[in-house]
């Protein structure tokens, strides 16, 4: 199963983009994987969920019917690093064709989108920035791909 990445807007952080570099280029040692930046939609919103909805739009125009949509959202499920892994094994044992992961915007997601995803997972009950989101998934998605491999990375 190929997985992707998916996040709206540019990382405008070097240290992040680094770090972002990283894991993607580890990553793809384990699984086919792409790593996409969509544009912010462009426009005045009289508020955030018109935004949220135009996003909405956007995200759902560019996935197939089968993908597999799991959405980065603080309500989501929380696993350990462990727990991560094993519901990763479940998913690409599942078949399909593609999972995609998707980070929000700032405002997270419009109701379209949650209608759709089939999952939602959470890093933390902390908040970070969609921005930081981004690294700290990669770093988990590898640790998770070392974890299944029983290779050192993770230490438990």
């Amino acid at each position: 199963m190929k997985v992707e990445l998916w996040a709206i807007g540019k990382t405008s952080e070097k240290y992040l983009e680094a770090g972002i570099e990283i894991f993607d280029k580890r990553i793809r040692h384990y699984i086919p994987f792409v790593c996409t930046v969509l544009p912010d939609v462009k426009g005045k919103f009289a508020d955030a969920a018109q935004l949220k909805q135009k996003e909405g739009e956007m995200l759902l125009a560019k996935l197939a019917p089968d993908d597999y949509l799991v959405l980065l959202d603080e309500r989501g499920l929380e696993f350990s690093s462990t727990g991560l892994a094993q519901w990763l094994e479940r998913r690409l044992a599942g078949g399909g064709r593609r999972m995609v992961f998707v980070i929000g915007g700032a405002f997270g997601f419009s109701p379209d989108v949650y209608a759709r995803a089939n999952d939602q997972l959470a890093l933390s009950k902390l908040t970070f920035s969609h921005q930081m989101v981004r690294l700290f998934f990669l770093e988990q998605l590898y640790r998770a791909l070392t974890i299944l491999k029983n290779e050192p990375y993770h230490n438990p």
